[in-house]
């Protein structure tokens, strides 16, 4: 089982027209409080990212803000924070986020949450870590990204076997649980060098 005592929530710096984003989002940050996980994120007060941190904040959470300082004014760094770490650069707070995350949760969000949900994957699939990743489903904004996946393996040019690397649920408590009994595909062989 794994322990979850500190979680990376990557998700969007804007709220989005469906008022459940914001709403499942603090829900989101509440019951991470209530499990005593930690928070991880982007650090910014607004959007998605901010309700996440007011959930866990008005629960007891702690609550730790990674943001680059180029976009402290951009996204309004939360200045409610038990810890904010001011970085150089978007690959440093990627990095910062893997070093001290025990999981990673994807709520609604746009490219840079994109990039961020890609690249923790693909360091999963390369052996780089075996953390659990899951997408939090709010409303169904996933579905299309979740089909695409599928439809990347039934062209076989993802292996089917680094499907069950994305957990997936509308429901935080069913995803805590998912991500806790998460077991890491093992592949003896990443790339085949065999022409068929």
């Amino acid at each position: 089982m794994n322990i979850l005592k500190q979680v990376t929530v990557f998700c969007g710096a804007n709220e989005g027209n469906d008022h459940t984003f914001k709403s499942t989002a603090i829900y989101t940050g509440r019951i991470l409080a209530e499990k005593n996980i930690g928070v991880i994120y982007g650090g910014a007060k607004i959007g998605i990212m901010g309700a996440v941190a007011e959930g866990a904040l008005n629960n007891g959470g702690t609550v730790t803000g990674i943001i680059p300082a180029f976009l402290c004014a951009k996204e309004i760094a939360h200045d409610g924070l038990q810890n904010l770490i001011v970085v150089e650069t978007m690959h440093e707070r990627k990095m910062k986020m893997y070093e001290m995350s025990d999981g990673f949760i994807i709520l609604p969000g746009g490219f840079g949450t994109m990039d961020e949900l890609f690249e923790t994957l693909t360091w999963a699939q390369l052996g780089l870590h075996r953390k659990p990743i899951g997408i939090l489903n709010i409303d169904h904004y996933y579905d299309h990204l979740i089909s695409l996946i599928h439809h990347m393996a039934s062209q076989q040019i993802l292996k089917e076997i680094y499907l069950p690397m994305i957990l997936v649920s509308d429901d935080i408590n069913d995803l805590l649980v998912q991500m806790q009994n998460y077991q890491a595909p093992i592949v003896e062989k990443w790339i085949s060098t065999e022409r068929t």
